[in-house]
């Protein structure tokens, strides 16, 4: 136990704001976790996750649960349904002081089970082995969130006590994720760390069939994009340079930019596209289309035309493979 229940208080069903106030509540390249269903967006800023790491909230119908551990830069959002034992439940969650491996320990309200946040896995209780379902999302900055969805929702910086909002914008881990840095010793035995990528190095991960590939973020700013497949299935992965940290500087706008990574099925039609980056766009070798990082096509003869966001998720490398360490890293 690092810190008693409730120290990080949840969010449930927040308020939102539109576009206009969200520019204005936000720094334009903070990163937020965006999520769509049925058309409609939500987009949860990391910089108040850091503060909650946990909003229970529903979206086009369907309970969700978005969550952020700071201390593994991981982001991922769960369906809160779950099919136990023959019986459907919506389950709510909280944050329940506990790290194993760095990692939040979240805690269901109803049973109290212990659920790890980077798998989705309820490790402790009555749900013991059960797993949520990953959603579709992406990281986006607040700019490119409201560019990509202009009637999206955006989570309202008043939605806490004055005390706690005073706090958004500020970051309490200064200097955590510099290249050369290690996790807290207190919290991850530093002889654990896989040496294969810096332990604080990004990464994106994919899944087949119960397989991990993982995607250093460095290399994606290299390359820009990434046309590859794993295990049968093609992926493309997107990268801009338009997000800053959230764990650099103390204040968050003045921290160094990071750049952020979706990635998409780059199948349209029964038809594979492959990817070049194009300035600050997306371009399609087939058409010569214009795409941009939420993928969505803004310019050329498939304008119009979404690309599906493969289920994906933001974390440290150390993190990641403390807990899956057959992944298949690209080279």
């Amino acid at each position: 136990l690092v810190l008693p229940k409730g120290a990080f208080p949840k969010i449930d069903y927040p308020d939102f704001l539109g576009k206009e106030e969200g520019l204005k509540a936000f720094f334009i390249h903070e990163p937020v976790i965006s999520i769509e269903i049925e058309g409609q967006a939500k987009a949860y800023p990391l910089n108040m996750l850091t503060t909650h790491e946990i909003s229970n909230d529903t979206l086009g119908g369907v309970p969700i649960l978005a969550t952020f551990c700071p201390l593994c830069n991981s982001g991922v959002v769960y369906d809160r349904r779950l099919m136990w034992q023959g019986k459907k439940e919506v389950l709510e969650f909280e944050v329940s002081g506990m790290l194993r491996k760095s990692d939040m320990v979240m805690m269901d309200t109803r049973s109290e089970s212990l659920w790890q946040q980077l798998m989705g896995e309820a490790i402790v209780g009555e749900y013991s082995g059960a797993m949520l379902e990953t959603l579709p999302s992406l990281i986006l900055s607040v700019e490119e969130f409201f560019s990509a969805f202009p009637e999206g929702m955006i989570l309202s910086n008043r939605t806490a006590d004055a005390e706690l909002a005073s706090s958004y914008g500020s970051n309490p881990y200064v200097g955590y994720d510099s290249r050369e840095g290690k996790p807290y010793e207190r919290y991850f035995n530093h002889a654990d760390v896989d040496t294969r990528l810096p332990a604080m190095e990004r990464v994106i991960d994919i899944e087949v069939n119960g397989a991990y590939k993982i995607y250093p973020f460095t290399r994606l700013a290299e390359k820009g994009v990434i046309n590859d497949s794993f295990k049968g299935v093609h992926a493309v992965l997107f990268h801009s340079e338009n997000t800053v940290s959230v764990m650099d500087a103390g204040e968050i706008s003045k921290s160094r930019k990071i750049g952020s990574v979706s990635v998409f099925d780059p199948h349209l039609d029964g038809r594979l596209l492959t990817f070049m980056k194009k300035g600050k766009s997306f371009e399609d070798h087939q058409s010569g289309s214009l795409w941009d990082i939420s993928g969505y096509c803004f310019k050329g003869k498939l304008k119009g035309s979404r690309l599906m966001i493969l289920p994906h998720s933001n974390h440290f490398a150390f993190a990641w493979l403390a807990f899956y360490p057959d992944s298949e890293i690209y080279e």
